[in-house]
């Protein structure tokens, strides 16, 4: 009996190890840009819808970045902007682009991604996001 407690147990963590996954949300911001979204450094004329986004340099990985998907949640205001979050909690969208040196964000938002967590007219918002 005591063998096969033991193995229920083993069993049970093996399977806790695959379906547990630490999630590590990272800080930043986010602009947006607007269409059109193609060419882009990852698919170039392929579309790729509009929940979407430009990785800069902090995320974008010498392009390894293409294709990671990112839960972002708009976390508040970065200027005069009292409360710029709104609509959804978080947008996941999927990295398609590459936003250069001297961008305004961590990521840059396709427009309609920005404007289903934040008012565009906010222009730049604090964020939290972790890749999933």
């Amino acid at each position: 009996m005591a063998k096969l407690s033991i193995l229920l147990c083993i069993a049970i963590a093996f399977m806790l190890s695959f379906t547990l996954r630490e999630v590590v949300a990272h800080t930043g911001t986010a602009t947006f840009y607007t269409q059109p979204y193609v060419p882009s450094a990852c698919n170039g004329y392929q579309k790729d819808g509009v929940m979407i986004a430009a990785a800069s340099d902090a995320i974008w990985d010498d392009g390894a970045a293409c294709g990671r998907k990112y839960k972002v949640k708009c976390t508040g205001a970065t200027n005069q902007s009292p409360h710029p979050c709104r609509g959804k909690k978080y947008v996941v969208v999927k990295v398609v682009d590459y936003c250069p040196s001297g961008c305004e964000g961590t990521i840059d938002l396709s427009q309609e991604a920005f404007a289903s967590i934040a008012d565009p007219d906010a222009g730049k918002i604090k964020i939290s996001f972790h890749q999933v």
